[in-house]
């Protein structure tokens, strides 16, 4: 069975112990799987373009990043499909030790893109996306889609735990 290839794995033994070299990379690759679980998200297939800048440094690696993906999503007024552009930066140092002040360490002269990129991109993704700013939503009575500029009707709502008492009306006869 062959193993499976990371996409976010960069070779950086050109760069080890090299303070002030630098290099720049990019990755493109279907997502692996998908990224985010709330209404939206990337979907698994998805394309990624990362534009990579990395530095030597005395400690590590920093690794700068910008990330390139569309992510779908549900309207959240509407319930009509989105697609969204997501652009989104990130910045980390990679360590040549695995010292507990460091989040990431660089192994086998390679540093792993995964997590950073999975923080980066889930953390940018709308928490409430729109089909566009001014969408109406739906009709909170009927359920139904608004259409452009239409105002909700008014309607009076009766309780139905008082429908049985909907026919009974005092007599205007009656003092008491």
């Amino acid at each position: 069975m062959p193993a499976h290839k990371n996409p976010y794995l960069v070779p950086v033994h050109d760069l080890m112990h090299r303070p002030g070299e630098m290099r720049e990379r990019v990755l493109e690759f279907d997502a692996p799987e998908r990224l985010g679980e709330a209404v939206a998200f990337v979907k698994e297939g998805t394309r990624i373009r990362i534009d990579l800048r990395l530095e030597g440094l005395h400690d590590g690696i920093l690794v700068t990043g910008d990330v390139d993906t569309t992510a779908d999503g549900e309207c959240v007024r509407c319930l009509d499909p989105v697609e969204l552009p997501l652009e989104v930066e990130f910045q980390e140092l990679f360590a040549y030790s695995e010292d507990e002040a460091f989040d990431f360490a660089i192994r086998d002269d390679h540093v792993d893109l995964e997590s950073v990129v999975r923080d980066a991109v889930v953390l940018a993704l709308p928490f409430q996306p729109v089909c566009r700013p001014d969408c109406p939503g739906l009709d909170p009575t009927t359920g139904e889609k608004l259409e452009d500029g239409a105002v909700t009707q008014d309607r009076e709502v009766t309780d139905p735990r008082w429908a049985a008492l909907e026919g009974f009306r005092p007599s205007t006869t009656d003092t008491e």
